[in-house]
């Protein structure tokens, strides 16, 4: 099972790190300077709950931790 959220989609997005050198020109210097792009990702918090849907059923669903702290789900006891 892949880890996006049941609710709103979120999912793992990519991104870089990137690597600079050199002394800022604010602080005298000619500037800084990339030296090294390296990928990364972004991932998501993703926790695996039970949830109470409208009909009175409890299911287990994979929400993130935005969707839970938002009211979007309603946790069962």
């Amino acid at each position: 099972m892949s880890n996006v959220c049941e609710i709103c989609g979120k999912k793992k997005i990519y991104g870089a790190r990137i690597i600079r050198r050199g002394l800022a020109k604010k602080q005298g210097g000619i500037g800084m300077h990339v030296v090294k792009v390296s990928p990364r990702t972004f991932e998501p918090n993703i926790q695996s709950i039970r949830v109470k849907e409208a009909n009175g059923s409890v299911v287990r669903k994979k929400v993130c931790t935005a969707c839970i702290r938002g009211g979007k789900v309603t946790k069962a006891c």
